[in-house]
């Protein structure tokens, strides 16, 4: 027995070096986890505590892989979707998680890659852990990001959550994800998605674009960097020759392929290295994806990106919803829906959240009495919609 399974695992290891192009991944299945006498997620020191998710399963239209422990990541079913996963914004992103799986036609085919920080409070294998036995079907992978790639070239923001380094992870997916993955959908941690995931992944990036996200072309372009950029000839020149249109970079469709032929990892440094020397801008990670992209994005429904509901960056004040049709809330800005509701003085929106919030002390008779909080007809129409 010992002799069959050295040579399983020898084969094992002889198929990964013999036939890279296939690009096999492992399926992470949960594990349970026992804590003063309850199942539950072991965090720093127990002190994150969610409840298990239902277990969403594919449709009878879904196809799905034949191979259930091992899937290739060339498998037309898959829909690959990028975030981030630390111990601040845990919260946000198993809500998130949690969104995209009750809405999603075919759950079962939706791929999670996880960037962890190589030093977060809590370590990567801790998240991970978190991750499985909170939904203990998904098909996810947990990467460790290395901030000392990025530290050296972040510059202070507005607001100090701006610079933490796993902010800029985003910009290195094309090098930290396998090769064989062309396509990912990114999405920050504070949102939730309210729609079908397959009809984000189905959009079709023409031309050569290497992007796609809801653009906003009647923005003020202008504040979103300095005088001493604008006054600069030589660097006010890269919107000369293009419309230049805000997006943000919470919400984006990226193909890889395209990413990693254009070096586009290294474009998006330069401009961070000049940042270093000469100040052209107050946010954080965003600029630097505008200087490059701006004027050249594949432009998606509005629906796809209701961003700003945290407010803004300094005071992080209530916002209502924009108008029209919803697929997909977005909590940029100072305010986060978690932590207003914990101090009981939410905004409407953050209770468009709080369905899908896992976090244990936020129990369902919680959720029952704020349905019960009064609302105008317009906020029972929405949040009617979105359960």
């Amino acid at each position: 027995m010992v002799a069959f399974r050295l040579s399983a695992v020898i084969l094992l290891v002889l198929v990964y070096l013999v036939l890279p192009p296939f690009c096999l991944g492992i399926r992470s299945f949960g594990t349970s986890f026992i804590y003063g006498g309850d199942r539950m997620e072991m965090g720093l020191e127990g002190s994150f505590r969610f409840a298990e998710a239902p277990d969403y399963r594919n449709g009878a239209e879904c196809s799905v892989s034949p191979n259930r422990e091992f899937v290739t990541w060339k498998d037309p079913s898959l829909v690959h979707v990028a975030m981030t996963l630390d111990s601040e914004y845990l919260r946000g992103s198993i809500a998130a998680v949690h969104s995209v799986l009750k809405h999603g036609s075919c759950p079962e085919n939706v791929f999670f890659h996880f960037v962890a920080a190589e030093f977060d409070p809590a370590s990567p294998r801790v998240l991970t852990q978190l991750v499985r036995s909170t939904f203990p079907s998904l098909n996810f992978k947990v990467y460790i990001f290395r901030e000392d790639n990025v530290i050296n070239r972040i510059s202070p923001a507005v607001r100090q959550a701006l610079e933490n380094p796993l902010n800029y992870a985003r910009n290195y997916l094309g090098d930290m994800l396998d090769h064989c993955i062309e396509r990912i959908i990114y999405l920050d941690t504070d949102v939730v998605v309210v729609d079908d995931i397959q009809k984000l992944w189905d959009i079709k990036l023409s031309g050569s674009r290497v992007i796609g996200a809801p653009e906003y072309c009647h923005a003020n372009f202008t504040r979103y960097f300095t005088d001493d950029f604008w006054s600069d000839p030589l660097l006010s020149r890269v919107f000369s020759s293009k419309e230049p249109c805000y997006f943000n970079t919470g919400v984006m469709v990226m193909d890889l392929v395209r990413w990693r032929k254009g070096n586009y990892r290294k474009k998006i440094e330069n401009w961070m290295e000049l940042q270093k020397k000469k100040r052209i801008y107050d946010l954080g990670s965003l600029p630097p994806f505008l200087l490059v992209f701006a004027g050249n994005v594949e432009a998606i429904e509005h629906r796809w990106n209701q961003h700003g509901l945290g407010g803004d960056n300094l005071k992080g004040n209530c916002r209502s919803l924009h108008p029209g049709p919803v697929s997909l809330l977005h909590w940029s800005g100072k305010g986060k829906p978690w932590v207003r509701l914990d101090d009981k003085n939410p905004c409407p929106v953050d209770l468009l959240w709080a369905p899908y919030d896992l976090y244990k002390p936020y129990n369902y008779e919680k959720r029952g009495k704020v349905q019960a909080l009064s609302f105008s007809s317009t906020w029972i129409v929405h949040y009617s919609y979105l359960l």
